[in-house]
């Protein structure tokens, strides 16, 4: 990963220490993450206003590190080592958050689900000593859950590291994921745990998958994300690689579940109540018709 140049300071920066620079490769990482500081214009992500509480600093700093590309500049150089050390992140209830994006994957997220039946990675994050080091802390990573082709980043490296089982839907193998040892087939759901439940939900790529964890916790990869912008779920019209149709078709199939907490790969997660998700699950559908 690269650090930020001041001499390519994007000029729509706001005046003062924190800035985005040209190499910017517009992931949004940061928008959702530190939303007070950071907005996007002529698709690249800029600092629109500096952060002003200690909070507002903090979240623009974690996307300072976790910046796929190294994007983010600070001219003051602070100590970045509580951040670091803050990951990953608790969300909720075991589920951590992992920070370190990879460019490799344009910047998806990656989440870690603590268990005692064995560690779970959903998606890879950027493989950095000092996350793997926390990581083996935490108990290391039996499971490496890659929710479909495009996030995939260091699959082999964590594999590797930990000696986890990787599992990948059969219909996006490709020649970087060939040696993944578990492939899922079909569209039915796959139970792989008493708590995890493999859902396929192809649209966006052939072979997408969504994981169910505790019947709370939905892991949607580039399926499902919240949009700040229409204040709803969507599913990412402008980026689906293989069909829309079916994607709306896999939407529809994710009203039989219940789950409070949505945990995209790209876009804002979010959580509702698990009485309230299928009414917003039908909002995203709603849209879906005329997007």
């Amino acid at each position: 990963m690269g650090v930020a140049s001041h001499a390519q300071r994007l000029p729509q920066n706001a005046a003062g220490d924190l800035y985005v620079d040209a190499t910017c490769i517009d992931c949004g990482m940061c928008r959702w993450l530190a939303p007070a500081t950071f907005d996007e214009q002529d698709d690249l992500s800029y600092v629109r206003r500096q952060p002003e509480t200690a909070d507002e600093t903090k979240l623009a700093l974690m996307a300072l590190v976790g910046c796929p590309t190294g994007s983010i500049g600070s001219e003051r150089k602070p100590d970045l080592a509580p951040i670091v050390a803050s990951f990953p992140t608790s969300i909720d209830d075991g589920v951590f958050y992992c920070g370190f994006h990879a460019e490799a994957s344009f910047g998806a997220t990656s989440y870690l689900i603590v268990r005692e039946a064995g560690n779970v990675l959903v998606d890879t994050p950027r493989f950095t000593r000092l996350l793997v080091e926390r990581i083996a802390e935490m108990g290391g990573v039996a499971t490496i859950f890659l929710t479909h082709r495009d996030d995939v980043a260091d699959h082999a490296k964590w594999a590797a590291r930990f000696g986890a089982r990787r599992i990948l839907h059969a219909d996006d193998v490709s020649d970087g994921t060939r040696d993944v040892e578990h492939k899922l087939e079909g569209e039915a759901p796959i139970s792989l745990a008493e708590d995890l439940l493999a859902i396929p939900t192809p649209g966006h790529t052939r072979g997408s998958m969504c994981l169910l964890y505790r019947d709370k916790f939905l892991f949607s990869g580039d399926h499902l994300a919240w949009s700040r912008r229409r204040g709803h779920p969507v599913a990412f019209r402008d980026a689906c690689w293989y069909d829309w149709r079916v994607l709306r078709r896999s939407m529809e199939r994710l009203l039989a579940f219940r789950f409070e907490w949505v945990l995209p790969g790209h876009g804002e997660r979010f959580r509702f109540p698990s009485s309230e998700m299928p009414a917003q699950m039908q909002r995203c559908l709603d849209w879906m018709t005329t997007a």
